[in-house]
């Protein structure tokens, strides 16, 4: 308790030296784990839990005494200084060994003991119930991990749909194309079946009106014919015509 209470000052003005062990699934985690190029890992260090505790020297001294008298006084100034505050202590009366001072000797044998024989099978048992606390505080975050690795699955399959979907837009903006075109050559159809209609109209028009016209002309010169022949002329013409017809009669009957 004395050497933990003499400590707090020089653990405030030096940085201890760090000789602890940490275990291997931890270490196995963080490196699978893949760190951020922005993350400052040199200033700003990950915590790592201790699996053992400090290192110690005389069964409850701590190494970090020891450390802070090496820069001091060299190796043996941590033992000189303790030896002599011991016999300073006991010399001076100020630390009385009364009969409770032999009760401690015998508490401590009988916790050393206790601590040798007892020791591993207590470290091993908390060891488990650790390692069972690990394994149901992580069984969260492993949960999350696994969550986020298939939202990324389902991600990535969206991105292979939207690229998919990319496809099918320009196979509907083709078939708007295609529909596009056929609409533009039906209204060309459409365009020359009227203009068809209207040409065929007009081509009539001018045959009918051609009609009219020769009939008309046809009708006209009968008129005037028939205007120029007098009654006389008709009736000669008559005569002359029965003539040739009776002429005609004749040599057919001759010829008979």
């Amino acid at each position: 308790m004395l050497s933990r209470i003499a400590l707090k000052p020089v653990r405030s003005a030096i940085q201890p030296i760090r000789l602890t062990q940490t275990s291997a699934t931890t270490n196995a985690a963080s490196a699978a784990v893949a760190e951020s190029p922005e993350r400052d890992l040199v200033n700003f260090p990950r915590p790592v839990r201790q699996e053992l505790p400090g290192k110690v020297r005389l069964g409850f001294i701590p190494e970090e005494w020891f450390q802070f008298f090496y820069a001091k006084t060299g190796v043996t100034g941590p033992y000189t200084f303790g030896l002599g505050l011991a016999t300073y202590l006991c010399s001076k009366e100020i630390y009385i060994m009364e009969h409770e001072f032999y009760t401690g000797l015998s508490i401590a044998i009988m916790g050393i003991y206790a601590v040798k024989k007892l020791g591993p099978a207590a470290a091993t048992f908390l060891d488990k119930e650790v390692a069972k606390s690990d394994a149901e505080m992580n069984a969260g975050r492993e949960l999350v991990i696994e969550n986020c690795k298939n939202r990324i699955a389902a991600e990535k399959v969206e991105q292979d749909r939207a690229l998919a979907q990319k496809m099918l837009f320009d196979a509907k903006r083709e078939n708007v194309a295609l529909q596009l075109e056929a609409a533009y050559r039906e209204q060309l159809i459409k365009v020359f079946a009227e203009t068809k209609k209207r040409l065929d109209y007009q081509v009539e028009v001018q045959n009918v009106q051609r009609n009219l016209e020769q009939r008309h002309i046809v009708d006209w010169v009968l008129r005037s014919v028939r205007a120029a022949v007098t009654p006389e002329q008709e009736k000669a013409t008559l005569s002359q015509c029965i003539a040739s017809i009776k002429s005609l009669a004749q040599q057919n009957t001759a010829r008979i």
